[in-house]
């Protein structure tokens, strides 16, 4: 036997495997923003003329459900007549000011912990049962206690986001670092300033996150506080409409309260942004 024919195995053994093919990542090209648009202009009027569509066939119990014709009559009726505009004023002035007051309020006594931990420990147990009430089963009470005017609106409203801004704002507080406490004592600055210059920026970015949940609660406090009793809004609208079974009126009430929640919605993201590019840069 050869010295070729004994070192073939050894010289198969010593030969490196051959690589596995590597597969290509599939490419997931992003639509654009305007062929985006169009599969959702598509779907919607889809969506619409199935609507009417099973409406006039009967497939659609008309009664119950309405159609789009009739709601679009109603609500160019809506809007003529000047109830949308009174109703949308209404609804919005109470769901700013439950918003602004409750998100500034509860800022400030989340913030107010940080001065001493008894105060905060006394006060934290309290905070916490009045979050675990429900605030919508109160909205009687409130009613009765501020009338059906614009107050027991912004009552609910702020009690919805005082809560949630003053939990947000603690956590804000105890996440602070306390060696930048130290550094700014060691430098010679007042509880007062390290307040001012380091504490409550350092919870800024903490009070900013809330904010766009906080305009979704101030919201539903409002239609809530309109659905027991009111005068004007378009919660009240979604109510009234609803006891006389006008369908179509109330489709017409909760498309100008979501045209409402999205303006307010992208308002607070601006917003957002421009806090945090001012507070985080």
């Amino acid at each position: 036997m050869s010295d070729k024919t004994l070192a073939a195995p050894f010289a198969a053994a010593a030969r490196p495997a051959p690589r596995p093919k590597l597969r290509r990542l599939p490419v997931r090209r992003a639509w654009p923003a305007w062929q985006v648009g169009a599969v959702q202009g598509l779907i919607l009027l889809a969506l619409i003329g199935g609507w009417e569509a099973g409406a006039r066939t009967g497939l659609i119990n008309a009664f119950f459900w309405s159609q789009p014709s009739a709601i679009a009559a109603t609500l160019v009726t809506f809007i003529v007549s000047g109830s949308a505009a009174i109703d949308t004023v209404s609804t919005f002035q109470a769901t700013l000011l439950g918003f602004a007051i409750g998100t500034t309020a509860g800022s400030l006594l989340g913030l107010s912990f940080w001065w001493s931990r008894n105060y905060a420990a006394v006060l934290q147990p309290y905070i916490i049962c009045f979050e675990s009430i429900p605030k919508l089963a109160l909205a009687p009470l409130v009613i009765l206690v501020f009338g059906m005017g614009l107050a027991s609106k912004v009552a609910i409203a702020t009690a919805l986001t005082l809560v949630v801004s003053t939990l947000t704002a603690y956590a804000g507080v105890k996440a602070v670092d306390p060696d930048g406490e130290r550094l700014f004592y060691s430098l010679g600055a007042s509880r007062l300033q390290t307040f001012r210059k380091y504490v409550v920026p350092a919870c800024l970015p903490w009070i900013i996150s809330i904010l766009r949940v906080n305009i979704g609660l101030a919201l539903t406090g409002s239609v809530v506080g309109e659905f027991i009793a009111s005068e004007h809004g378009l919660g009240r609208t979604i109510f009234y409409a609803g006891q006389t079974y006008d369908i179509a009126l109330v489709w017409c009430a909760v498309l100008v309260l979501s045209c409402l929640s999205v303006v307010m919605y992208l308002a607070i993201s601006v917003l957002e942004r421009w806090l945090r590019r001012g507070v985080l840069h």
